[in-house]
């Protein structure tokens, strides 16, 4: 961006904060708040233990391997997550009569405690039209085609979680063969998340399905509504003791794979935009030779996605972004920090 469109910097540090903040007001705290409920539901922990242990667990996992370790995790969590996702979708059309009785099933879920005259709670009539009246409803279709597609857009094709993935790429063939094998994953979560969410309203209408404040604070301490803990109580009730188990490792490795990604992107962020502002006379040697006698990695060897040119000789971005970023290290940890002051250096 800056080089695009020049400015100073100012546009670059502009979409740096940016995106930090929305790191943490959007992905960070979404994430855990969810994988606490889940906690919460499954292993009866307190809220707050769920949200630490969630953010340690992460937190060991970037900081020790980086970016290598977020990209060898997620092709890992991605085939745990499909397989698992894939049983609760069966398991719960089974329940639900296939796809002919969720539709008869969810238009009939109303709650048995509900507000008298009025339709809180009841299931709506278009709930099974994706493209909805752009007067009447609740998602018009105007809205979800012009306001959700710039949205999709950026986050999917410039945000710096996905852009990192990208430039860790062996090359330019691999860069692309795996943006195509995401698009067509991309089309799952309808099947796997959004119609087992609609087979968890149909069959559990008085409590994700509640209208009240009182049963709603009742089964899950919110006025608001229980849809939260649509798919946790799917799979607590219809999944078998074993698979239960099964199924907290998959949403752990759901909420780890998103936090690990998010937590990498934004100190890379940081590191290359922001700190370079805070200490502008840092010294190349002295900070590399300090984490080599720290980490007892005597000979690094950096190199970019652009093996002709040695990150050593200039400030390199996709240092940080190259699977192979450091040999013959032992500790990634070493790897990741050297590569992060030979960046603060001239």
């Amino acid at each position: 961006m800056e080089k695009r469109f020049g400015g100073k910097k100012r546009i670059k540090l502009y979409l740096t904060f940016l995106s930090i903040l929305l790191y943490i007001f959007t992905k960070i705290s979404v994430n855990l708040y969810s994988g606490a409920l889940f906690i919460e539901r499954a292993l009866s922990w307190s809220l707050y233990v769920s949200v630490i242990g969630i953010l340690l667990l992460t937190a060991l996992t970037t900081i020790a391997g980086g970016l290598t370790a977020v990209i060898y995790t997620d092709t890992l969590q991605t085939v745990i997550m499909l397989s698992g996702a894939t049983v609760v979708a069966i398991k719960s059309f089974l329940e639900i009569g296939g796809w002919a009785g969720l539709q008869v099933k969810y238009r009939a879920a109303i709650p048995e405690v509900h507000y008298n005259g009025t339709e809180c709670g009841f299931p709506r009539k278009d709930a099974f039209v994706m493209l909805r009246d752009p007067v009447d409803g609740d998602i018009p279709w105007p809205g979800f085609i012009f306001g959700q597609f710039p949205s999709s857009t950026w986050y999917w094709c410039a945000d710096q979680i996905m852009v990192q993935r990208v430039l860790a790429a062996k090359n330019l063939s691999h860069a692309q063969g795996a943006l195509i094998f995401a698009g067509y994953l991309k089309l799952l979560p309808v099947f796997l998340m959004v119609v087992p969410g609609m087979i968890a309203r149909a069959l559990f209408k008085d409590t994700i399905g509640c209208a009240t404040e009182d049963t709603c604070m009742e089964f899950c301490n919110s006025k608001a509504g229980c849809t939260n803990l649509a798919y946790p109580e799917l799979v607590l009730k219809l999944m078998p003791t074993g698979l239960r188990g099964i199924m907290i490792a998959v949403m752990l490795a759901a909420l780890m794979s998103d936090l690990t990604s998010i937590f990498n992107s934004a100190s890379t962020l940081f590191t290359m935009d922001v700190w370079p502002l805070i200490r502008k006379k840092a010294k190349t040697k002295r900070a590399v030779a300090g984490w080599q006698s720290i980490c007892s990695c005597p000979d690094c060897h950096f190199h970019s996605l652009d093996s002709t040119y040695p990150a050593t000789t200039r400030w390199s971005a996709f240092c940080l972004y190259s699977v192979d970023i450091c040999l013959p290290c032992t500790s990634h940890c070493c790897c990741l920090l050297s590569c992060y002051y030979m960046y603060l250096g001239k």
